[in-house]
C-alpha cells in the first residue's frame, strides 16, 4: 500500500514524503519498521520508473557525456551541466542538515504547515509566471534556482515536484517543459539518497527480515510511478496546477482536524 501511495504522490506536487507520514499516523505503522530507509526504497522504485520512461533522454546524455566539454555544441551535454549544478544545492544542504530533518522535522504539524505553504505556492506561479520559455533556454543560474528549491523539498511535505515546479514557472517555464526538466532533475537527488541509505537498507533487511517488505515496495512504487509521470506530464501540458494546490490545502485542513480532535 505505501508503495502505490510513493508511486501516485512522488511526482504530482502533493508530496509523497506526507502521505507516507500522514498514512502511518492515521494507521498506525511502526515507525522504526517502516522509518526513512523505507521511504528511501520506495523512492527506489520511483527512480526506476524515471529511467523508464525517460530512457531515450538518459541514453543520449550518455552518448553526450564525451562532449562534456563543449556543452554549447551539444544539447545533452548541456543538459548534463544543468542537472550536475541543480543537484548540488540539495546535496549541500542534505550533508549539513540530514540529522535535524531525519529526526525532527518528519511529525505531522511540520507536514500540515508545508503542504499549506506550498500549496499557495503553486497558486502564486501559476498566475506570476508567464510560462513562454522551453527547457532549452535554461541556463546554469535556472539551475541553480531550480536546484535551491529542490533542496527546499529535504524538508517534509514540501514536495520535490511542487517546489521545483514554483521555481520553474517563476522563472517562465512552460509547465510541460518545467515537469520534464524537473524530473530528470529529481534522478541525481534520488539515486543519492538511496545509496547514502543503501547501508540500512541492508543491515534492516538482514536484522529483520525485511527484505520482502522492501521488495514488495520498491515494485508497487515503480509500477505506479511510471504511469503517474507519464499522466502528469500530459496533464499539465494543458491544464493548471489549481487542482493540486487546493488538493494540498484540503489535506492540510483534514490532518489538522484530525490531530486536534
Amino acid at each position: 500500500m505505501l508503495g502505490v501511495v510513493q508511486g501516485l504522490t512522488e511526482f504530482l506536487p502533493v508530496s509523497s514524503t506526507a502521505h507516507l507520514i500522514l498514512a502511518r499516523a492515521f494507521f498506525g505503522f511502526d515507525g522504526d519498521k517502516f522509518g526513512l530507509s523505507f521511504d528511501v526504497a520506495l523512492h527506489v522504485g520511483t527512480l526506476l520508473a524515471l529511467l523508464v520512461y525517460f530512457r531515450t533522454e538518459v541514453f543520449r546524455m550518455i552518448e553526450a557525456v564525451p562532449r562534456l566539454m563543449r556543452p554549447r555544441e551539444d544539447q545533452w551535454a548541456w543538459m548534463i551541466w544543468l542537472l550536475v549544478v541543480g543537484t548540488i544545492p540539495a546535496g549541500i544542504v542534505g550533508l549539513l542538515f540530514n540529522r535535524i530533518i531525519e529526526e525532527e522535522l518528519r511529525t505531522v504539524p511540520v507536514i500540515i504547515v508545508t503542504l499549506a505553504v506550498v500549496g499557495l505556492g503553486l497558486f502564486w506561479a501559476e498566475r506570476a509566471g508567464d510560462q513562454s520559455r522551453s527547457e532549452r533556454t535554461l541556463t546554469l543560474a535556472d539551475a541553480v534556482w531550480i536546484g535551491c528549491a529542490q533542496a527546499l523539498a529535504l524538508i517534509p511535505g514540501v514536495s520535490r515536484s511542487g517546489a521545483t515546479l514554483i521555481a520553474a514557472l517563476l522563472l517562465g517555464l512552460r509547465r510541460k517543459d518545467a515537469a520534464e526538466f524537473i524530473f530528470l532533475l529529481s534522478i541525481p537527488a534520488i539515486l543519492a539518497a538511496a545509496v547514502g541509505e543503501a547501508p540500512k537498507m541492508l543491515r534492516g533487511g538482514e536484522a529483520g527480515g525485511e527484505a520482502a517488505l522492501l521488495a514488495a515496495g520498491i515494485v508497487a512504487s515503480a509500477i505506479v510511478g511510471y504511469f503517474a509521470v507519464k499522466y502528469f506530464i500530459r496533464y499539465v501540458a494543458t491544464h493548471s496546477l489549481d487542482v493540486f494546490a487546493w488538493y494540498r490545502l484540503a489535506l492540510a485542513g483534514a490532518a489538522l482536524v484530525w490531530m486536534l480532535r
